[in-house]
C-alpha cells in the first residue's frame, strides 16, 4: 500500500473512508485541487452541513458529534491533494451517522462507466448475477454464478458492499475494477473489468443542450420508465406473478394491477431488486391486499409522530393467497410491505433477507457557480419508521418466513429456484428452468 494511502487510513477511520481512500488513486482523472475549487467544495460542505443541522430527524444525530465532524471535514478539504479527496471528506460526514438514506450527492461526473455485470448479496456471499454480452466482463470470462471473493482488495459484505457501490458509482471514476472470483466449478481467477466510457461530456441543468443533447437525454428517460414498468404472467386463472422493479405507480395503475389479481386464486409479488419508492404506492398497495385499514408504521420526525397507515377500499381488493419475494436489494418500501404482510399474517415471504433501509428520506438540492456551475446535493433522512410491534428495519431487515435462494449452479444456468417453489406452493408447477425465463434481466440500452 503506497504512502498516500497509509496517510489516509490514519485520517478516515471508517470502513467507508477505508475503501474510498483506496479507490481514488484508481480514478479515471486524478488533477490536483486548485485554491477555486477547494473554495467550491467547502462552499458546498456549508450548505450541506446547514441541511443536516435543519432537516435531519434526530436533533441529536444518534449521538455522534455533528460539529465536531464538520470541522473534521473542513481539514480534510483543506489538505486535500485532489478533488476526489476533497469529495470523500465531504461524504465521509454524511457516512458518520450510518444511515441508509442519508449521503452526499456529488456533483456530476465527465463521464457514465459501464463495467458489464451485476453483483449481489446472496445470503453471506457475493455473486455475479448478470453478464452484458459483449462486454469487457464477458471477454474476461466473467459468468453468472462466479463468486466475488474480493472487489478492488476488499471482501464484500452485506454493508460494505453498499458502501463500495456507492463509492464507485457516485464519488470517483474508476478505469477498471480487480475482481478475485470463484466459479461454480470451484476454481479461482483474477480479473481485471475495463470499464466502458458513455458520453464524455457533462451537462448541468444551468447549461443550454443542444437538440441532439436534448434528444439523448429523452431516450435515456424513456429507456428507465420501460425498464421500471410492471411485468406479469398468468397462468389461467389460478396464479398471476407480479414483477414490480420499483415502487412508481399511481394510485389508478396499482388499482389495475390489484384488478387483475382478483381474477386469479393467488398472486406471487416479486420484489426481489426493488429498491422501494413511493410512500404512497406503498399505501395503497398494502391497502388493496388488506381487508382492514393498517398501520404500517409510525413515522416518527423531528417535531412530531404520526401513523402511516395504508389507503384505498380495503373492501375491493384482493383476497386470494398472497407470496411475496424479496432479496438483499429489496429495501425500503419492499421490506415495509414484506414485514407488513408478515405482522399481519396476510401470507408468506419466501427469499433471502433484505436490505436493511427503511428510512424516510428527501433530497435538497443546491447550485453554487464560479468558473462553472456545480450542481449537487444530499439525501437526508426526514423521518424514521418504527413497526407496530415496536421494532425497526434500519440495519436488520426483513427475515422471510421461508429462506431460499439460488446457488451458484441455478445462477450459471439462469434457473430461479425461488419463483419456483413459490408457484409450487400455491398448486401451479413451474420448473426452475421455467422460472428463470419468465422476466429475463434487460439492460440499459446505452
Amino acid at each position: 500500500m503506497s504512502g498516500r494511502h497509509s496517510n489516509l487510513l490514519g485520517v478516515f477511520l471508517t470502513a467507508f473512508a477505508v475503501v474510498t481512500a483506496t479507490l481514488t488513486s484508481q480514478a479515471w482523472a486524478q488533477q490536483h485541487v486548485d485554491r477555486v475549487q477547494r473554495e467550491v467544495v467547502q462552499s458546498m460542505l456549508n450548505s450541506l452541513a446547514s441541511d443536516l443541522r435543519q432537516y435531519y430527524y434526530d436533533p441529536k444525530f444518534h449521538g455522534v458529534d455533528l460539529e465536531a465532524k464538520i470541522l473534521e471535514a473542513k481539514e480534510r478539504i483543506a489538505q486535500a491533494p485532489t478533488y476526489d479527496d476533497a469529495a470523500i471528506a465531504v461524504a465521509a460526514l454524511f457516512e458518520a451517522l450510518n444511515d441508509s438514506h442519508t449521503f452526499y450527492v456529488s456533483p456530476g461526473h465527465y463521464a457514465k462507466l459501464e463495467y458489464g455485470w451485476r453483483y449481489q448479496m446472496i445470503g453471506n456471499r457475493c455473486f455475479v448475477t448478470q453478464v452484458k454480452p459483449r462486454s469487457d466482463a464477458e471477454s474476461k470470462g466473467v459468468k453468472p454464478g462466479d463468486q466475488v471473493l474480493t472487489l478492488e482488495g476488499f471482501e464484500p459484505s452485506r454493508d460494505g458492499l453498499r458502501r463500495m457501490q456507492y463509492a464507485i458509482n457516485n464519488l470517483t471514476l474508476l478505469r477498471s475494477l480487480s475482481v478475485n472470483l470463484l466459479d461454480p466449478a470451484r476454481k479461482v481467477h483474477k480479473v481485471e473489468i475495463v470499464a466502458k466510457q458513455q458520453g464524455a461530456k457533462e451537462i448541468t441543468d444551468g447549461e443550454d443542450m443542444t437538440g441532439g443533447e436534448q434528444w439523448r437525454r429523452r431516450l435515456d428517460f424513456e429507456n428507465e420508465m420501460h425498464l421500471l414498468r410492471v411485468r406479469y404472467r398468468e397462468f389461467g386463472d389460478d396464479l398471476l406473478i407480479v414483477k414490480l422493479p420499483e415502487f412508481v405507480q399511481a394510485q389508478l395503475e396499482v388499482h389495475e394491477l390489484l384488478s387483475k389479481a382478483k381474477k386469479h386464486k393467488s398472486l406471487i409479488l416479486d420484489l426481489r431488486g426493488s429498491p422501494g419508492g413511493s410512500e404512497e404506492t406503498l399505501q395503497y398497495m398494502l391497502g388493496g391486499l388488506l381487508d382492514k385499514e393498517v398501520k404500517i408504521a409510525d413515522r416518527i420526525a423531528r417535531k412530531n409522530t404520526k401513523p402511516l397507515l395504508t389507503k384505498g377500499d380495503h373492501r375491493d381488493g384482493f383476497t386470494g393467497n398472497l407470496i411475496v419475494l424479496v432479496d438483499s436489494e429489496s429495501a425500503s418500501a419492499s421490506e415495509l410491505l414484506a414485514r407488513t404482510v408478515q405482522l399481519q399474517k396476510r401470507g408468506t415471504v419466501m427469499g433471502d433477507l433484505t436490505s436493511g433501509a427503511t428510512m424516510e428520506a428527501e433530497f435538497y438540492r443546491h447550485h453554487t457557480g464560479g468558473n462553472r456551475d456545480y450542481y449537487y446535493g444530499a439525501e437526508i433522512t426526514v423521518a424514521d419508521l418504527v413497526l407496530p410491534d415496536g421494532k425497526r428495519l434500519e440495519g436488520v431487515g426483513v427475515t422471510p418466513d421461508v429462506l431460499v435462494a439460488p446457488t451458484a449452479d441455478d445462477m450459471a444456468n439462469q434457473r430461479d429456484p425461488v419463483l419456483s417453489r413459490a408457484a409450487g406452493l400455491v398448486g401451479v408447477g413451474l420448473s426452475p428452468q421455467e422460472a428463470g425465463k419468465l422476466f429475463s434481466f434487460e439492460w440499459p440500452s446505452r
